[in-house]
């Protein structure tokens, strides 16, 4: 039997200066919200380049993101196994 689970995103860019902040919102099916944040600050002497601001905000986010989610299913094993568990990046 095939399983297909829908995982809902929204990303949020907003420039403030040379700073560049992302904020996320993650709704998984079983209700769970997660959210994250990341920002990129831009050297005063690089060219303004927003998408690559966005780029580096978006994956400072996303890798907080994924500490959440592996620290959510550790949780979730240990409910089960009462032994600690320990999900490796």
């Amino acid at each position: 039997m095939r399983t297909v689970a829908g995982w809902h995103i929204e990303l949020e860019f907003r420039e403030i200066g040379s700073e560049t902040r992302a904020v996320a919102l993650l709704r998984l099916p079983d209700g769970t919200e997660l959210r994250a944040r990341g920002h990129a600050d831009r050297h005063p002497d690089d060219p303004d380049q927003p998408r690559v601001g966005e780029e580096i905000a978006a994956a400072r986010l996303l890798g907080d993101l994924s500490a959440q989610l592996r620290h959510k299913a550790e949780r979730e094993i240990e409910e089960v196994t009462h032994i600690p568990a320990r999900v490796h990046p």
